[in-house]
């Protein structure tokens, strides 16, 4: 399978699940999904992940964005997991881990990487739109924990570069300035897009206070 790119189609699949067997696409509805795997059950690093993605539950909500985790375990131990997540992590996980146990979904998101580990998926994350393209991935070691209000902050800049003409700069958290889209040039659109003004740093560099503050 060639590794996905921005903008593909995120691949749908049917699999076992914490939650029961389930159909990526039907589960996923209309929202926003933010799809992470793991290397393995009863691993440290994962359930400290798991337990911050449960805490964060009303942030990836109000945003209309559903989490889902994958590793190759069966549902069985998923379910024996999410008790000590659950105790360790002082929360309650509410969203489904799929059980692929038959590397199946591994296999369509190129989640085995072999130069790391034949046999442990990778640490991935998809961010995956309305549409089912997917918008962002982020990949890292097994060793390495995610920053989750770095994946929170590429939602937000998603949705908003999105509905308005800009981009986010370097750094950028949701209610800072943006930068203005340099293909936007005539004056009449420029007023009407950003009523606040914005500052022209260089032609091409152009800040504004972000549109929907």
């Amino acid at each position: 399978m060639a590794t996905l790119r921005l903008g593909d189609t995120a691949p749908n699949f049917t699999q076992d699940s914490s939650e029961g067997p389930l159909d990526f696409y039907q589960w996923a509805g209309d929202s926003w999904v933010v799809f992470f795997s793991h290397p393995a059950d009863f691993t440290p690093v994962c359930t400290t992940e798991l337990g911050k993605t449960a805490a964060l539950s009303g942030e990836f909500a109000k945003r209309g964005v559903k989490p889902i985790a994958l590793s190759v375990d069966p549902a069985t131990k998923h379910k024996e997991w999410i008790g000590d997540i659950n105790e360790t992590q002082n929360t309650t996980v509410n969203f489904p881990i799929i059980a692929d146990h038959d590397r199946k979904v591994a296999d369509l998101y190129d989640l085995i990487h072999p130069n790391a580990s034949a046999t442990a998926t990778v640490r991935s994350v998809f961010i995956i739109d309305p549409k089912k393209a997917i918008r962002a991935t982020i990949t890292y070691p097994a060793s390495t924990g995610r920053n989750f209000d770095e994946i929170l902050r590429v939602i937000d800049s998603l949705q908003l570069t999105d509905s308005h003409k800009v981009a986010t700069p370097v750094n950028w958290k949701d209610g800072d300035d943006v930068v203005i889209i340099p293909s936007i040039q005539d004056p009449a659109e420029l007023a009407e897009r950003f009523p606040k003004g914005f500052k022209a740093v260089k032609p091409y560099l152009r800040i504004t206070p972000q549109p929907n503050k």
